[in-house]
């Protein structure tokens, strides 16, 4: 599925008594809202408009932002591969918009539960040589900008970041080169909690021909040189971190232009 379109039901006809009632509210109420915005026109009461920030317009973005913006269907990674060669990501998939207990393990789920789960947005990728997959996602949080800095603060005191038993699930979307891609594929991850934005941004990557992996590393480490593991030398870790680098980066900015847009 490339769409993370949600349908909303549409509501039955109302009673035809109701019908003359109903348009006159509507009708009354259409011109107290004219009047009201004209007025704060007039008078400059920039009140009227409501209040646009990182968390406002951060937390609507799993819905109210084309997926292609959110997920590009193609990634360029230059200088992301081991000692800074080039990558390009081509999307494989875009799994439907779901809460957390889909994407996440319930240790992981319990981890983020102070900061509450409104959505999950998932896609798998692929490199260019189609040996490696990675899902990358975003949790969109229901917490302020002090619940995201006191995440953020717990993950770096207590190293959850490195924890195999807090990595994200992956999204093996069948039919592609990542249908084999669950949970004992998983080589490398890592996990973000923003602070300017209410997200949590992860990604994990595997090898494309489902493989098991005994001993997963998390970015951090499968990144480090000399390169010794067979994750590491396969640039896995590398893979995690650069697919999160440029979604993170692409969602930072969409933020800022919906908070502040071209003038």
């Amino acid at each position: 599925m490339e769409t993370t379109t949600r349908l909303r039901p549409v509501p039955s006809a109302l009673q035809r008594w109701r019908t003359a009632t109903a348009a006159a509210c509507v009708v009354l109420g259409l011109g107290l809202i004219g009047g009201a915005a004209t007025g704060a026109w007039l008078t400059g009461d920039s009140s009227a408009e409501p209040t646009r920030t990182a968390y406002t317009e951060g937390r609507t973005v799993w819905h109210s932002v084309p997926v292609d913006t959110l997920f590009p269907r193609t990634l360029k990674g230059t200088g992301a591969g081991p000692g800074s060669t080039n990558r390009t990501w081509t999307r494989l998939s875009v799994a439907p918009d779901s809460d957390c207990s889909q994407g996440l393990d319930p240790l992981l789920r319990t981890t983020l539960r102070s900061v509450g789960c409104e959505r999950m947005v998932r896609a798998t990728y692929t490199d260019s040589t189609r040996s490696a997959v990675t899902t990358v996602g975003m949790v969109v949080t229901e917490a302020d900008a002090a619940g995201m800095q006191a995440l953020n603060n717990r993950f770096a005191e207590q190293k959850l970041a490195a924890r195999k038993d807090l990595m994200p699930r992956t999204y093996a979307p069948e039919g592609t080169i990542a249908a084999g891609f669950g949970d004992r594929q998983r080589a490398s991850w890592t996990v973000r909690p923003l602070t300017e934005i209410p997200v949590v941004v992860f990604a994990v990557s595997g090898f494309a021909d489902a493989r098991t992996v005994a001993e997963p590393q998390p970015a951090d480490v499968a990144t480090r040189t000399p390169a010794t593991t067979d994750i590491a030398q396969a640039g896995l870790g590398h893979e995690a971190k650069g697919i999160a680098d440029r979604v993170e980066r692409g969602l930072r900015t969409t933020v800022a232009d919906l908070v502040e847009p071209p003038a």
